[in-house]
């Protein structure tokens, strides 16, 4: 190898080192901050509950676990997907918990920018990933999933791995599918995917992508949820007939961790059952929103339809704590990636503050459910999540009408 070819390859090399260090740097910061602030890992902690009372053969749905006196609030699948968190130490397994977020930090920002910008080289790819892993770690999303050991970025990775995945890939719909017979919420991805796949099929009239997408995806769900009923077959009868309805069971709706439609309504009728209101506007938003995701999917463009769907479903769901709005992360790198088509010129400096101040707990919360009694300052702050992603959804269909109306 001559001098100069040794030069170039070495300076190419230096960004992408750069950013390593500086991902790795970032890390390393985070990881210390989280120790500072003695995060308790709470969620972790009940994960292993549940898959010690699995192990016992207990009732997986009558455990309580932890200080806070917590419930198994997922399918049975993922009880047993919990099980090996039994065969370490809890310190090593806070530790390994940890380590791993900080690993599908990293995946998830890559596979964000895979579904945004495909076309990346593999060297200007791994540049990105680690430079906004490196600021991402921070937003208040992630920071609460790896405070609580949560499940949000696994789940979100597994979902992206799919819409990621090259035409034809007979494995694409098997992350949906597990994602959705761990928490349910993802389910909303087959609806997505099969009304997209009708549709398209209608005008093509053949077998295509989103249609085999969500046939491998149900399929994975059935075939887990299944597996689940024959080996805990008392607890998936549990779930299935009773349990799967007691939203109670999560926590209060009016919680301002909840950054639901319900958990919005909730406080602003100072109410822990905003009933069929709730039920009304959730159909309403969601249905508008899922018909911008499918037009969007039928135009080519699956980014801005995996993100929609993705905010759709944090959004109606009944509760939606902070940390699973994890999905910040790809709607950030979209907002960026097509920054000079957003207007204002300031709205993608929202909403990434949006995602970092923390704002939703700048009013009172626990003890005593102060929630109930939010004057209207407080509930704006307690209610940024749905309120960006609306103002979002109707910026954007606002733009669409206008391009619609200036072609006739």
């Amino acid at each position: 190898m001559t001098v100069s070819v040794l030069v170039r390859t070495r300076a190419r090399r230096w960004p992408l080192a750069t950013a390593a260090a500086a991902c790795l740097v970032s890390f390393i910061a985070f990881w210390v901050a989280q120790r500072v602030a003695h995060v308790n890992m709470l969620d972790v902690m009940v994960y292993r509950a549940e898959g010690e009372t699995v192990r016992a053969g207990g009732d997986l749905y009558a455990m309580r676990a932890t200080s806070a006196n917590l419930a198994m609030t997922y399918p049975p699948f993922a009880g047993l997907l919990f099980v090996p968190l039994t065969f370490v130490g809890v310190p090593l397994m806070r530790t390994l918990a940890t380590a791993g977020n900080l690993l599908l930090v990293v995946a998830l920002v890559q596979l964000s920018l895979q579904l945004v910008r495909p076309s990346l080289s593999r060297e200007r790819l791994w540049q990105a990933t680690f430079l906004v892993a490196a600021v991402v770690v921070w937003c208040e999303p992630v920071w609460t999933t790896l405070r609580y050991g949560q499940i949000n970025l696994l789940v979100a990775v597994a979902v992206l791995w799919d819409f990621t995945r090259r035409e034809g890939n007979r494995w694409a719909g098997l992350g949906i599918g597990l994602a959705t017979a761990v928490k349910l919420t993802p389910g909303l991805f087959v609806v997505f995917l099969l009304v997209a796949g009708l549709l398209l099929w209608r005008r093509e009239r053949v077998w295509n992508q989103w249609l085999r997408t969500a046939a491998t995806a149900t399929a994975v769900f059935l075939g887990a949820t299944l597996m689940s009923a024959l080996v805990l077959p008392y607890d998936s009868k549990r779930f299935w007939t009773g349990t799967l309805f007691e939203t109670g069971r999560v926590g209060f709706a009016e919680e301002t961790a909840n950054q639901s439609l319900r958990g919005v309504l909730a406080r602003l009728m100072h109410t822990d059952d905003p009933g069929m209101w709730w039920a009304l506007v959730a159909a309403m938003l969601g249905g508008a929103a899922m018909a911008l995701a499918v037009r969007a999917a039928l135009r080519g463009d699956k980014a801005l339809a995996v993100i929609v769907c993705a905010v759709t479903a944090l959004m109606i769901s009944p509760i939606s704590w902070s940390h699973h709005w994890v999905w910040c992360v790809p709607l950030l790198v979209l907002l960026v990636d097509r920054r000079d088509r957003v207007r204002p010129g300031w709205a993608v400096a929202a909403v990434a503050l949006a995602f970092a101040s923390f704002a939703l707990w700048w009013v009172p919360h626990d003890p005593g459910r102060p929630e109930l009694d939010q004057n209207p300052g407080q509930m704006l702050l307690s209610a940024i999540y749905p309120l960006t992603a609306t103002a979002l959804f109707l910026g954007y269909g606002l733009n669409r009408w206008r391009q619609a109306v200036a072609k006739e």
